[in-house]
């Protein structure tokens, strides 16, 4: 029968009872292995787990994991804490750290679990930075005419505040999905699940005139068929989303826009605007691609903090 959470909370000052042991490195092995094969996780939270891990490891300093109980685990949020991460970042190695448990579980490495008792830290506890229209604007246009690379660096920007599209989204954006006759494109998100977002006119038009003219040349002669990718590196490779963060720190600088901006700072203008324009939530949560709603609500926080900032700003009695 399994160990209730009320008899671990008893507990807690017991060490997890290991069942074998091997190397930690072996063990982080198998579990990116296990998330991907039995979790079906997307490669990018897949790696981003696997960071996590090894920050844990990094914590543990020789430890064995079965060798940690639920106080220790507490230790670790503050080792976190003390790193100065976001609140969300915090979150997400609680949940690498709880499905790393789970794994050595499965795998009869530990008979008890004592990661299921660790709680999350509460996220979005800071309103989501998010650029005003004239900030968009001098963003958009932040690409020089006479930079070689300003179509490609133009359509990214403008496909960015077009769709609201995670940063991973846009570099694994392949042409066969993006359908400006009929002005929409497909983005993969999350768990390889595709959803429809429509391109205004503008994006339309660069993107085009990016595609017909530019992209043929950075294919540097090969067949472009062999090149699903829409946007391309100097190189003809698919550009990474590193690439892209530092495209949008560079014109974020170019633009006079605070340059603490980053590519979500773009998804995060997008639902806004949206929002303020008087979309429904639930069209922009299956814009945005989100699975619950209650991550879209933190639009509405966003534009009640605008609302409070100009009544303050020009009511007589504020």
């Amino acid at each position: 029968m399994a160990v209730s959470k009320l008899k671990k909370l008893r507990d807690f000052g017991k060490p997890v009872e290991v069942a074998q042991k091997a190397s930690m490195s072996a063990w982080l092995v198998g579990y990116e292995k296990y998330l991907r094969s039995e979790c079906h996780l997307a490669e990018n939270t897949i790696a981003a787990y696997g960071r996590d891990l090894r920050r844990f490891q990094e914590w543990l300093d020789g430890r064995e994991p079965g060798q940690i109980n639920i106080v220790m685990l507490t230790d670790f949020l503050s080792f976190l804490k003390a790193e100065d991460l976001a609140a969300s970042s915090v979150a997400r190695h609680v949940v690498a750290v709880r499905m790393f448990y789970k794994y050595l579980q499965l795998e009869s490495v530990i008979l008890d679990n004592p990661a299921e008792l660790l709680t999350l830290p509460k996220t979005w506890q800071r309103i989501p930075k998010v650029l005003s229209p004239s900030e968009i604007n001098r963003f958009l246009n932040a690409p020089s005419r006479y930079d070689p690379l300003y179509l490609r660096d133009r359509a990214i920007l403008e496909l960015m505040y077009a769709t609201g599209c995670r940063v991973s989204e846009i570099s694994d954006l392949m042409v066969v999905n993006l359908r400006l006759d009929e002005r929409y494109c497909l983005a993969e998100g999350k768990g390889r699940k595709q959803r429809m977002i429509p391109l205004g006119e503008t994006a339309v038009r660069v993107l085009g005139e990016y595609l017909r003219t530019l992209r043929p040349r950075l294919a540097r002669g090969r067949d472009l068929s062999s090149l699903p990718w829409v946007v391309l590196s100097r190189s003809g490779k698919r550009l990474r989303r590193e690439a892209i963060w530092e495209l949008i720190k560079r014109y974020a600088l170019a633009s006079d826009i605070d340059v603490s901006i980053s590519p979500h700072t773009m998804r995060h203008s997008f639902a806004t605007h949206l929002l303020r324009g008087g979309a429904d939530l639930r069209i922009i949560q299956e814009m945005l691609g989100h699975a619950s709603i209650q991550t879209t609500q933190i639009y509405t926080q966003v534009e009640s903090t605008r609302l409070k900032s100009v009544h303050r700003q020009f009511h007589p009695r504020a």
